[in-house]
């Protein structure tokens, strides 16, 4: 179907972050080349409803990447040592009770 000035089409509108409603509101070759959002009126290129790739902060991913650094995993996390462990074990140790004398 061939698209007219006037028509209803739905498009990314940059302003709204959404698919929307769009008018055309030029042609170039029978393709629509700039529309308008019926929402917000907004006028911008016709984006074959594709949203814009994601912007990447270099900053952020660069901070994120230190954090991983400095974040130890279990496997080199440093083994307790045997005296620890036998603390350990004798806390865990129910102590006996006495027998009061009645």
């Amino acid at each position: 179907m061939r698209a007219r000035l006037g028509d209803d089409i739905d498009d990314f509108c940059v302003k709204c972050k959404r698919i929307m409603n769009h008018s055309v509101v030029s042609l170039v070759n029978d393709e629509p080349a700039k529309v308008r959002c019926r929402t917000c009126h907004s006028d911008h290129d016709y984006r074959h409803e594709q949203a814009p790739p994601p912007k990447v902060d270099p900053r952020k991913a660069a901070l994120f990447s230190q954090v991983l650094e400095k974040v130890a995993t279990p496997a080199e996390a440093d083994p307790p040592a045997p005296a620890a462990e036998a603390a350990e074990a004798a806390e865990a140790k129910p102590k006996a009770r006495k027998k009061a004398k009645v």
